[in-house]
């Protein structure tokens, strides 16, 4: 019995992933056909209204309940985190950007030493 159930299922989520694409498709085609004749407000209400249903669908699945529930607990989780201070990030991108600064002059006197060593075991001046 419940193999027989979880192969309707199954068929079920098939249909309702295809009704869900065959709605984004139906949403594009029809705002790239009718670009001349029809105003873009009316265009970008059928759009919205089709995404939404597409949506519908799609969430109404397996695999979009599933994802429903991940972002859930993850909007959950993200409440959880404890963001730093205007001061603690503006102190902290100031640290990052001044050592990057003295890496960079680091490396850059570093090439200019190994350019006029190499310069002159070879006999090239650059």
């Amino acid at each position: 019995m419940s193999a027989n159930n979880e192969t309707q299922s199954s068929s079920l989520n098939s249909l309702k992933w295809i009704i869900a694409i065959a709605l984004l498709v139906v949403a594009i085609g029809g705002n790239h056909y009718y670009t001349e004749e029809v105003s873009v407000l009316y265009r970008a209400i059928a759009v919205v209204v089709l995404v939404a249903l597409a949506g519908f669908f799609a969430s109404t699945t397996t695999k979009g309940r599933t994802f429903l529930s991940f972002a859930k607990e993850s909007r959950t989780e993200v409440r959880k985190v404890v963001w730093p201070s205007r001061q603690e990030a503006t102190q902290t991108t100031l640290i990052v950007v001044v050592a990057t600064v003295v890496v960079a002059l680091i490396l850059w006197g570093l090439d200019g030493i190994l350019v006029r060593v190499v310069g002159f075991l070879t006999g090239l001046e650059i």
